[in-house]
């Protein structure tokens, strides 16, 4: 398994950790963003974090029948750990602002389901999928994303898997410090596009 230093190299030489001033999914602003889309689309970089990640994975749950990704950030991070892992991997997306299955995706009832994201920082767009688990009738067995953010701030109250750790501040709008003040900001999330 990768190390947090080694983790980290490989999230600065793919640009995936960017500073600024960002608008983040959840409506809090940051001087950082993680951008997982740069990682994952350097590939051998994107398997090293991936491969790791799902090393911890096999280590924690070993009864996964499924895998369900938020659509769009989880989406590649949920198939390279299904393929990993041999698991059948699906994605949620958003329909008039609420996750929904589309494209023929099912969650059978009984079925042990793995919720997997790029980065965790509210906890969101996991407890949505957590929700579509639910009304299946199915099991939510873990949490797992390439990074947690969070820092133990997050709705979710089981375990999250993670690859890296990081605490990154997050403030509200009209908590911003002076730092950001100055700084246009930027939203490159997904939600609400």
């Amino acid at each position: 398994m990768l190390s947090l230093e080694e983790s980290l190299k490989i999230l600065k030489e793919t640009k995936a950790l960017i500073e600024g001033h960002f608008i983040l999914s959840s409506g809090l602003h940051s001087p950082k963003y993680v951008q997982c889309a740069q990682l994952m689309s350097k590939p051998s970089k994107a398997a090293q974090i991936c491969q790791s990640l799902a090393k911890k994975i096999k280590i924690e749950i070993n009864n996964i029948d499924l895998i369900l990704s938020p659509a769009m950030g989880g989406i590649v991070v949920g198939y390279e750990i299904g393929k990993l892992l041999d698991v059948e991997t699906i994605f949620s997306e958003r329909v008039n602002g609420k996750f929904q299955l589309r494209r023929g995706f099912k969650i059978k009832q009984d079925t042990n389901v793995l919720i997997v994201e790029d980065v965790i920082t509210t906890g969101k767009s996991s407890i949505e999928c957590s929700n579509l688990v639910r009304e299946n009738k199915a099991n939510i067995v873990g949490y797992a994303c390439i990074i947690d953010r969070s820092d133990g701030k997050t709705e979710i109250n089981d375990k999250i898997i993670s690859q890296i750790k990081l605490n990154i501040p997050t403030y509200k709008k009209e908590n911003l410090p002076k730092e950001l003040i100055s700084i246009d900001p930027v939203k490159p999330g997904s939600r609400n596009l």
